[in-house]
């Protein structure tokens, strides 16, 4: 399935401020990621803001606190608002993230990483096979590997060799942040280039790209910068193996001019052109 999904090229996260560019510079944006939890329980306006970038591009729902790593499960109310959401949109796929948001009943915030063990793997597909009953229809779901500040205890695998028994199992495809996976090597000190030539390339359909900032040696995951060299050359490897169908710019801090994120994102399909990836 993950093969036969369509090829969307370049565009970026939606942001509010950045609306108007968007539709004064449509040609240069091929498709919307939205986060999913901006349009559950809101009012009219974000509704028809809602409408209104559908009738114009091809939006992504990104989840933020479905919380797939619980081992309580989901919470079902939450999984019934983003599983009409995404009956809504229609989309080509869909996003979340491979993390836990809540335990213990209560929401903790942030996204958490989960241990790379057998039984998280386990956890994550009991609760994937979960949202897909609640959302009765057939749209692939990519799950994104996250930065993480401290190496869970217990572990039976590196990253890459998680992903790859999770994909496989879950049936999905894998939204890969490159700047996730350069941000965890630096921080703690990984082979970058051993963890790539582990990871289930062929399942890569969408890649995620920002930049962060140091702080007392510290590689800070913030989408607040332009995005370094060093992730330009790992997008650009990613991207000349694996079946790349789109890319996603971040920025979420110190917004700049939409002229800067219009640059990145020709630099980003620029870099898909050149490896055949569209046109």
């Amino acid at each position: 399935m993950l093969t036969q999904l369509p090829t969307l090229g370049v565009g970026m996260g939606f942001r509010e401020p950045y609306r108007s560019d968007l539709f004064l510079h449509r040609q240069d944006v091929d498709f919307l990621e939205i986060t999913a939890d901006h349009y559950m329980d809101t009012g009219l306006e974000k509704q028809e803001e809602l409408d209104l970038l559908a009738a114009h591009f091809t939006l992504i729902p990104h989840g933020l606190n479905l919380s797939l790593g619980s081992a309580e499960g989901l919470d079902a109310s939450y999984a019934r608002k983003f599983a009409r959401l995404i009956r809504r949109l229609n989309p080509p796929w869909w996003s979340e993230h491979i993390a836990f948001t809540r335990a213990g009943g209560v929401d903790i915030g942030h996204l958490s990483p989960v241990p790379f063990t057998h039984e998280a793997i386990e956890v994550l597909v009991r609760n994937i096979a979960e949202m897909r009953s609640h959302l009765e229809m057939d749209v692939p779901l990519i799950l994104e590997n996250i930065t993480y500040m401290v190496e869970m205890p217990g572990a039976e695998m590196n990253e890459a060799q998680f992903l790859a028994e999770l994909l496989a199992k879950a049936n999905c495809g894998l939204l890969l942040d490159v700047t996730n996976l350069y941000t965890n090597a630096i921080n703690h000190g990984h082979d970058l280039q051993a963890i790539v030539e582990q990871l289930p390339l062929e399942r890569v359909v969408q890649l995620h790209f920002a930049g962060g900032f140091w702080h007392e040696g510290v590689l800070i995951d913030s989408h607040s910068h332009a995005t370094p060299p060093q992730v330009w050359e790992l997008m650009e490897e990613i991207v000349a193996r694996a079946p790349v169908k789109g890319i996603i710019l971040e920025r979420d801090e110190e917004l700049p001019s939409f002229a800067e994120l219009r640059e990145e994102m020709q630099r980003a399909r620029e870099i898909g052109r050149s490896w055949r990836r569209w046109a």
